[in-house]
């Protein structure tokens, strides 16, 4: 795994602001991780954990998420994955992992996550994923397409996501959805428009 990939990733937790005790205690866990394990800790062979990256995606207009029903553990999660040998960064090891299983080109990602979650996996016949999360949203019109890590793809409204879900994964909404504020506000309302409107 490149130097690169290892030197971003410690830099971007090492400054990185958790949002939940969760993410604090598990942020400090991933920090010990990188600091033992090396450029080793990123490699999907590192049998006591690795760093993988995913990513919530948002529609065009905020009001929906994508979701994949995996194809190894049935349950519906974010996108998301194995970092590869040609990531440089951990918020393009994730775009590329959206991408890839989404099959929607075009995807905007914010480079500052929004979670951290560690999880046992059966990598290695067993190891953890110390799963750093990002938002991220696709163009207006998009078309998903399923990939071959996923059994099924869909949208759903932030407050009606299917079952059975990944235990990690609803609480990424409400962070995705500040980010989504942040970065597509909606316009503000024409005086104009407003002036001829009959309020009840």
């Amino acid at each position: 795994m490149p130097d690169a990939l290892y030197a971003d990733a410690s830099a971007l937790l090492t400054g990185w602001q958790p949002p939940t005790a969760e993410a604090a205690d598990a942020l400090a866990r991933t920090l010990r991780l990188l600091d033992e394990g090396g450029p080793a800790a990123l490699t999907r062979g590192h049998r006591a954990g690795h760093v993988t990256a995913s990513a919530l995606v948002l529609d065009a207009t905020g009001s929906r998420v994508l979701l994949c029903l995996h194809g190894r553990f049935r349950r519906w999660v974010q996108l998301g994955g194995h970092c590869e040998p040609g990531d440089r960064t951990l918020a393009g090891a994730a775009l590329r992992e959206a991408t890839e299983e989404s099959g929607i080109a075009g995807l905007w990602l914010d480079p500052t996550p929004i979670d951290l979650d560690i999880h046992p996996v059966a990598c290695q016949g067993g190891s953890l994923h110390h799963d750093v999360r990002f938002a991220a949203v696709a163009p207006a019109g998009a078309v998903e397409r399923v990939s071959a890590e996923s059994v099924e793809l869909g949208w759903f409204p932030p407050d009606a996501l299917p079952e059975p879900l990944a235990g990690a994964t609803a609480q990424l909404v409400a962070p995705a959805l500040a980010v989504f504020a942040r970065h597509h506000p909606r316009p503000a309302p024409d005086p104009a428009v407003e002036a001829t409107r009959t309020y009840r």
